[in-house]
């Protein structure tokens, strides 16, 4: 009897929680339905399902449910559309059409514009599929990066929403601007749209940091490269986390800022006439220089790594638990582990901070997908998430007048004008956030590594995690070493010609590009061979062999 007691008494306990949510609508018995496939997390996916199906019914008078679709990160995604899109045009144009299939067809249909002129064959499938309403069965993608949803708009699959006719007003430098700081906030084209601001920065455990003699909390992304985090830093694989790729890019940003910097003071220094400050031979060199710059300070991040991860939230999560000291993460999954703690009652045991100077501030962006089935339903979920009622989720305190009901989401809303309301600070989660008054803007530049973007993420994919533990030997023969032989193995280690700005544009770039993909997996495994070799020489160098 009193064992039975004390199962009633947990089940009671497991239960409270799921009694007292607000009652939602099943797709089943709501009058209307609406599919979103979303990279967000279960409390964004909450707050959102039970925001937009409240002002769905009160602006409508309808009933709806919002079905999520958590495929993983948005490289899942985006391999999961374009399989459907396959599927459903190769559907739509052989038996709609009456057309025979190909691979001239398959890839001439979702064939970006910008890639070289097409043939005959594959202009006329991008032209079918461009003015058909081929769907994937999902009506909305919410949440990722720019990078995956230009890349989602230049295969097709993207339309524009309608949102900027329907509210002309909310779209301009004062509320929703083109772009801030060289960061897109919208798609030209209106095919997508950013609906929240993010960051990226450091998690680190203060328990961690003081149990390795850190006395000093990181504050820079060199700070990862700190010896005595060896076997400590928590990172994602950039060619699964469109998240971290995109941190992995600020880091190369800045570099570059600082040769740019560094360059032109030094020619003013030596009063020689030069060339013209704007003839861009100077930048030219500064990004070449900041691109090698900024690689080997990740090859020294990536030397500290405890592990490379498919999934971006496992490294904040492993350092609020202590098996990580310090990891790489977008700003809300710091806030959110913050948050987390806070409401156990553990205030100050993790820390996250963006690197002044470091980070861009770049949106998660959404869109409907071509061949939406509910395509009035996504058209007012996209109105909901960029209204002010919209904007207030990310940002209030639960329970505060409009804000989320049970998880505080810690997010900067996009729209310029939320910051203008003082009189909200009392409601915020972070009071005191302001992105759009940063002291010290990363300003983002496009031009220097937007282009080279997925040639990035494989290169420190290949010098950093394939090789891994190569490279951690060597990095730890280093760190023992001195004098000339630390010196001569440290060069030996970052002498990474193979992967120069030059080398990422030419070969990689035309390998990552190729019809054939055995192409990018010859080039990975070739490249991952020489980076072995060149981190065993630079260890038997360290330990003077």
């Amino acid at each position: 009897m009193k064992r039975l007691l004390i199962i009633l008494s947990l089940a009671a306990i497991v239960a409270i929680p799921f009694a007292v949510r607000p009652k939602r609508p099943e797709a089943g018995r709501a009058a209307d339905t609406l599919v979103v496939v979303t990279p967000n997390n279960e409390a964004i996916r909450h707050e959102f399902g039970i925001g937009f199906e409240s002002w769905y019914q009160r602006t409508t008078g309808r009933s709806i449910a919002i079905d999520w679709r958590v495929l993983g990160g948005t490289s899942e995604i985006a391999r999961y559309l374009e399989g459907e899109y396959v599927a459903s045009f190769r559907n739509y144009w052989t038996g709609g059409l009456g057309r025979p299939w190909s691979l001239a067809v398959e890839q001439g249909f979702q064939r970006d514009p910008l890639s070289g002129e097409a043939s005959p064959q594959e202009a006329e499938a991008r032209e079918a599929f461009l003015h058909s309403d081929v769907g994937c069965g999902i009506d909305v993608f919410f949440g990722g990066g720019t990078y995956d949803f230009d890349r989602q708009a230049l295969a097709g699959r993207l339309v524009p929403s309608g949102v900027v006719s329907r509210h002309p007003d909310w779209f301009n430098d004062g509320v929703i601007a083109l772009e801030f700081d060289g960061e897109p906030y919208r798609d030209p084209q209106a095919r997508w749209l950013g609906s929240v601001i993010s960051a990226y920065g450091i998690i680190y455990n203060r328990d961690a940091l003081r149990r390795l003699g850190i006395g000093r909390e990181p504050s820079r992304w060199s700070d990862l490269a700190d010896p005595r985090l060896f076997g400590q830093v928590a990172l994602c694989d950039p060619t699964k986390s469109g998240s971290i790729a995109t941190a992995f890019e600020n880091v190369i940003q800045q570099e570059i800022h600082r040769q740019l910097r560094d360059l032109e003071a030094a020619r003013k220094d030596s009063g020689a006439p030069g060339s013209r400050p704007d003839d861009g031979a100077l930048e030219a060199r500064a990004v070449r220089e900041g691109w090698m710059a900024g690689l080997r300070l990740l090859q020294e991040i990536g030397a500290n790594a405890r592990y490379f991860t498919d999934a971006s939230q496992k490294p904040p999560i492993d350092v609020a638990d202590g098996d990580c000291a310090a990891g790489m993460c977008i700003d809300f999954y710091g806030n959110q582990q913050q948050e987390a703690l806070r409401r156990r009652g553990d205030w100050g045991r993790v820390g996250f901070v963006s690197p002044p100077g470091g980070t861009a501030y770049s949106v998660d962006p959404v869109a409907i997908l071509r061949g939406a089935r509910n395509r009035a339903a996504a058209e007012a979920f996209m109105d909901y998430a960029l209204s002010m009622e919209g904007q207030k989720l990310w940002a209030f305190k639960p329970g505060a007048p409009g804000g989320p009901v049970e998880f505080a989401l810690r997010r900067l809303p996009i729209r310029r004008d939320f910051y203008a309301h003082d009189e909200w600070k009392a409601l915020r989660s972070d009071p005191e956030a302001a992105p759009y008054a940063q002291a010290d803007p990363l300003v983002y530049r496009a031009e220097w590594t937007d282009p080279l973007f997925r040639e990035m993420a494989f290169i420190i994919r290949v010098m950093c995690q394939d090789t891994h533990d190569e490279l951690a030997d060597a990095w730890r023969a280093i760190l023992r070493a001195k004098g000339p032989a630390r010196e001569e193995a440290l060069a030996e280690l970052q002498d990474l010609s193979l992967v120069s700005y030059d080398r990422a544009r030419g070969e990689i770039s035309a390998a990552l590009g190729s019809k054939d993909q055995v192409d990018e997996v010859r080039l990975a495994s070739r490249l991952a061979a020489e980076f072995r070799a060149r981190y065993a020489r630079a260890e038997k160098l360290a330990e003077g062999k």
